[in-house]
């Protein structure tokens, strides 16, 4: 998370357009989010991405593009 947080805004946007891309970004963030913090909402939400990743990924690019953070996060 901190990782993706350190990115510029180009580079985060750029990282969830790319549908494939996208889909490994948020698994990596979300699960390590859950991980360090825990939480049955993370939890939820990690597991949502597992299934639906690319098209939360892309609700993620327009949420980082208006409010400059990630959706539920």
């Amino acid at each position: 998370m901190t990782w993706f947080n350190r990115q510029s805004r180009l580079v985060q946007l750029i990282l969830l357009l790319i549908p494939v891309v996208n889909w490994v970004v948020e698994i990596i963030v979300r699960w390590s989010t859950f991980f360090k913090k825990g939480g049955a909402v993370r939890l939820v939400i990690s597991l949502v991405v597992t299934f639906l990743g690319v098209f939360v990924g892309w609700i993620d690019c327009i949420w980082v593009l208006l409010f400059k953070k990630l959706f539920l996060q």
